[in-house]
């Protein structure tokens, strides 16, 4: 049968970006502490389309992505961007995969588990060398510094939902990033909590007021001491409670 896509175009215009988006795909990731955790991935896999071509071949990205075998990690994205230049005959590659990441986590004082769940992806990008930024969402609770310090009576606390995005020159792995971040809020949330728990949160958090602007600075300076991460941006956004608007802050790492 004639092969449309390989059609000659006369419109001089080459696509930037031309693939698949919102695949969904059962794939298995590294886990810490269980060595392997099967999720699901929602991907968007991309390559670039010379001016000469009217279109590439779609199935083409699945073929590659079903022949990986579920497994996604840092080192095996590099192999697959290369199966699709190759398939693809292309110049660059784009991959990026979200996918809900589990964490069984205890209770502070009753030490009952429960699993959290983290938004997570991996982002990569291949040409003439290979690119790749993990990323981590990660909920915590935040206790407003002004709030506490003005009120007889309490403070106003919030859920904010924290964004980090790192480079790395050797594995980080996913439960470090959450560590980091919620070690750096006024604190964490759990899934499960009985009432010692939620005296316990709710006194310590009291205790460990943040702004976004504080949160996102006790974050950088736990990955600045990290030598594994060469670069990061770090966002924070908090759903206030007490205001019709959100606080946000970011910070970005330079680079060298």
């Amino acid at each position: 049968m004639r092969d449309v896509q390989n059609d000659r175009d006369k419109r001089n215009i080459p696509v930037d970006m031309v693939g698949v988006r919102s695949v969904m795909y059962p794939i298995v990731v590294l886990d810490k502490e269980n060595q392997n955790q099967n999720t699901v991935g929602s991907f968007n896999i991309c390559v670039d389309l010379p001016k000469d071509f009217r279109g590439t071949h779609m199935s083409r990205f699945i073929e590659v992505l079903d022949s990986h075998n579920k497994k996604i990690t840092p080192r095996n994205m590099k192999h697959i961007l290369d199966d699709i230049l190759r398939s693809l005959d292309a110049a660059v590659a784009h991959l990026k995969v979200e996918f809900p990441y589990f964490i069984r986590k205890q209770a502070p004082v009753s030490r009952v588990e429960s699993y959290s769940s983290y938004k997570c992806s991996f982002t990569a990008t291949k040409n003439n060398h290979f690119d790749f930024v993990l990323g981590v969402s990660v909920p915590v609770m935040t206790v407003c510094p002004c709030s506490r310090e003005i009120s007889d009576r309490g403070a106003h606390n919030q859920r904010a939902e924290t964004h980090v995005q790192l480079r790395m020159n050797s594995l980080v792995w996913i439960e470090d990033v959450v560590q980091i971040v919620e070690d750096s809020a006024s604190s964490p949330v759990f899934s499960l909590l009985k009432r010692e728990d939620e005296k316990f949160v709710t006194e310590n958090s009291y205790d460990n007021p943040r702004f976004v602007e504080d949160l996102s600075r006790e974050i950088v300076q736990k990955l600045e001491m990290d030598r594994r991460i060469s670069w990061y941006k770090v966002e924070v956004t908090s759903m206030e409670s007490i205001h019709n608007h959100e606080a946000y802050a970011c910070i970005e790492r330079k680079d060298d």
